[in-house]
């Protein structure tokens, strides 16, 4: 079945209003989230003239690579949209882009790449006023229930927790093939940019990393810590999850403090980008019941969909968690609008209360818990 075939995306109904002749627009993200599918199916009833192609044709590497003026819009003359594919893969894209934008006016440009894009650094000054950046998630919740309403997201809610919402696995029926599907993808896509970019030849450090990470969400991380266990100095750990982050895998979170003195503020905690990738580095794909982690599956959950929600509806804010060295905690605090918001996550039915500090210190910062009964409000 053709990946992301069933779904309604986000920028399904806006991708030709954010294309622009002399403009380029850039599409990243994680692997395997879709962003080949959203461009071919936005071509397939586009009226002009297009080219699309893939960075590893060596034809297109070879010619976009010249950097040579004449053969690129000589080449190109006449499209008025071109698509390239993994356009990671050409030396020099960024380069190339620009020649394409600044001498062809007419033409827009789509370039996709998975993460490689950020890790290569190649699409940065180059670009600078000629491009349009656009992520892509895995689904989200909030685009699952505007296709398919409220009912569908509660009866189908553990199957997001344990295996995730990348779209060819929400396509999948059989709880196995589920399993082979993201172990694959573990293995074989997961780590793929970095050991290609980053000249880092072994993958199981990383693996062991974020295998100690997936245990400790919620959690401060010392990167002490995690250096003595995997036998590497700790600017290597950093270096390794500054690199995990730029691959779509974790994202950082630091700890808010308006330097009150018991405030917890130069740690960091991490999530996932996606809870199935999360179970299948710790390969458990267990059902909820007979699980004791279900408290760090629903964080991560609630704090990655609340993430996409305020990415696609353009809610912007700076996120952290709270903490304070006597144990009182937020889990999410988002600062927007000249506001504070704490948001505490249980899956369990009982309301914690505001913690003692945050209410004291912050007085007229906004607090709610977030359970199994009213997250539908918070993440759609």
């Amino acid at each position: 079945m053709n990946n992301n075939k069933i779904f309604t995306r986000h920028y399904d109904s806006k991708l030709s209003g954010l294309i622009k002749p002399g403009k380029a627009l850039l599409i990243y993200g994680p692997r395997r989230v879709g962003k080949t599918f959203l461009v071919k199916q936005f071509l397939s009833s586009y009226e002009g003239r297009y080219f699309s192609g893939v960075g590893e044709d060596m034809t297109l590497r070879e010619l976009i690579g010249s950097q040579d003026v004449r053969r690129i819009t000589g080449a190109f003359k006449g499209y008025s949209l071109v698509f390239i594919d993994e356009a990671q893969k050409i030396p020099g894209i960024a380069v190339g882009l620009k020649i394409l934008v600044d001498h062809l006016p007419d033409l827009a440009v789509i370039a996709s790449g998975s993460s490689s894009f950020q890790l290569s650094s190649q699409l940065g000054e180059p670009l600078t006023g000629r491009n349009a950046p656009l992520f892509l998630f895995p689904l989200a919740i909030m685009e699952l229930y505007g296709q398919f309403g409220g009912m569908n997201i509660l009866e189908r809610l553990e199957e997001f927790l344990i295996f995730g919402t990348y779209p060819e696995v929400l396509q999948m029926e059989n709880r196995l093939d589920k399993q082979e599907y993201l172990i694959n993808l573990r293995d074989s896509y997961l780590f793929k940019d970095i050991l290609e970019l980053e000249n880092i030849r072994n993958a199981d450090k990383l693996s062991d990393l974020l295998k100690l990470l997936a245990f400790q969400i919620g959690h401060e991380v010392s990167l002490n810590e995690l250096g003595t266990t995997l036998g590497l100095a700790k600017q290597t750990v950093e270096r390794y999850l500054e690199l995990l982050e730029k691959a779509f895998v974790i994202k950082k979170v630091r700890g808010f403090s308006r330097n009150l003195r018991n405030e917890i503020s130069k740690s960091s905690r991490y999530y996932f980008l996606d809870n199935g990738i999360r179970n299948a580095l710790i390969n458990n794909f267990n059902y909820i019941s007979s699980r004791n982690d279900i408290g760090m599956l629903w964080e991560n959950f609630l704090f990655l969909e609340r993430m996409k929600k305020c990415h696609y509806s353009r809610i912007f804010s700076n996120v952290y968690f709270w903490r304070t060295y006597n144990r009182e905690e937020i889990d999410l605090v988002e600062e927007r609008e000249g506001q504070l918001w704490g948001y505490e996550f249980k899956w369990g039915t009982k309301r914690p209360k505001p913690p003692a500090a945050w209410l004291e210190n912050y007085k007229e910062a906004h607090f709610e818990c977030i359970s199994r009964e009213n997250f539908l409000d918070f993440i759609v």
